[in-house]
């Protein structure tokens, strides 16, 4: 059991602590954990809501489950959840900070998600899982905290930016599942590629916002502060 928790946390702690250290500012752990801990309580009403529409049959073609039961939901609860307890948050003032609180949510949902998964199907899943989909969602907040982010600093095309930081998770989580409900046996030949694709864009995303005026500013700022001391 010990064994089996330490696999399904380890890849979320290892994220976390990349995209955390990338921060030129550090934000309050408790509320990081406050985050990743929302994160978590999401899994079980998206697992049972997706659970009711398969049972009953609701849904069963790979584009509407992949665009609706796992795209649709995941994402926009994940989205919910950001804009109810992070969005108007005092601690929330920089592009990158969005990025930071993203991936704690979307970690927080993947590491339960994760640790169900290899109880139920063992611990030799566990080096797949933390590449494949622990990594998608970190990189899937990634995108969203950038545009939450953009949205809260700059005032122009607020709007446009908080719907997509909804949209663009959503498009590609609902790809990388399709993928694997369609490719069978050489899945890993064709998700490798995207997951590389998602990786640039992230990394791209998080240079932006660590590079953006206002976080800029903020470091001009801190280093008066110290030269004042």
């Amino acid at each position: 059991m010990f064994s089996i928790l330490s696999a399904g946390v380890a890849p979320a702690l290892a994220l976390m602590s990349f995209f955390y250290l990338k921060d030129r500012f550090s934000e309050p752990i408790t509320l990081i954990a406050r985050n990743f801990i929302f994160g978590m309580l999401l899994v079980f009403p998206i697992m049972f809501i997706q659970y009711v529409f398969q049972a009953e049959g609701i849904i069963n073609h790979p584009v509407s489950e992949s665009f609706l039961l796992v795209g649709l939901l995941e994402e926009f609860f994940k989205w919910f959840i950001f804009m109810y307890a992070i969005y108007h948050h005092a601690e929330f003032d920089a592009h990158y900070d969005g990025i930071v609180y993203a991936v704690a949510i979307s970690l927080g949902f993947a590491t339960l998600e994760n640790i169900l998964y290899l109880f139920t199907n063992g611990i030799n899943y566990a080096f797949i899982r933390a590449f494949f989909p622990v990594s998608s969602h970190a990189l899937f907040g990634v995108i969203m905290g950038y545009y939450f982010g953009k949205a809260k600093i700059y005032s122009l095309h607020k709007r446009r930016n908080i719907f997509l930081a909804f949209f663009i998770p959503y498009v590609l989580h609902a790809i990388y599942h399709y993928i694997l409900t369609i490719v069978s046996s050489n899945w890993v030949v064709v998700l490798v590629p995207f997951m590389i694709f998602l990786w640039v864009i992230a990394l791209h995303r998080m240079k932006i916002a660590n590079l953006s005026p206002h976080a800029l500013r903020k470091t001009c700022e801190k280093k008066k502060e110290n030269h004042a001391i």
